[in-house]
């Protein structure tokens, strides 16, 4: 957030994925908190209405676990940071869809590629992608040789041990 320059590639990378994967999106989604920018960012990019999920509703007020105006049966995107295990992101879609709005997958800019994230994602039949992950973070430090051969199967072994 605090590099614009990079918060501008980062939303241009997700608009670019979005009009690829998901050309009749009505509404960008931010995730609580750490996707609300960045959907801001894109729906303004995209002039597409924005609102945002938190991960259980208001104890207070309104009550509101979705914010934002939104008609039913419109078609979303969901906005998050990270995938680590998915659960929060599939939370996050699950209670779109128990509002009655389409959820047409999750974008995140990076994810650890974890097998629960994936069994998560597909248990729910939520399609997801991500604009970078943890392979391809390795392999551009074994290129620049930030690690070696013996780093990189030390922290594929973390990844697949998780």
């Amino acid at each position: 957030m605090s590099y614009p320059k990079i918060r501008k590639q980062i939303a241009e990378g997700f608009v670019e994925k979005i009009k690829e994967l998901y050309p009749n999106v009505d509404y960008i989604v931010g995730t609580a908190t750490a996707g609300i920018p960045h959907a801001a960012w894109i729906s303004d990019i995209m002039d597409l209405p924005m609102l945002y999920v938190r991960g259980s509703a208001k104890d207070h007020g309104k009550t509101n676990q979705i914010e934002g105006k939104y008609e039913k049966g419109k078609k979303v995107v969901v906005i998050e940071d990270l995938i680590s295990t998915g659960k929060s992101s599939v939370l996050a879609a699950q209670a779109l869809q128990e509002e009655g709005l389409e959820v047409l997958g999750v974008i995140a800019i990076f994810s650890y590629n974890l097998n629960k994230a994936k069994e998560k994602f597909d248990e729910a039949k939520i399609p997801f992608s991500t604009l970078t992950n943890y392979d391809v973070l390795l392999e551009l430090a074994k290129e620049t040789g930030l690690i070696g051969d013996k780093e990189n199967q030390i922290l594929v072994a973390w990844r697949n041990n998780l």
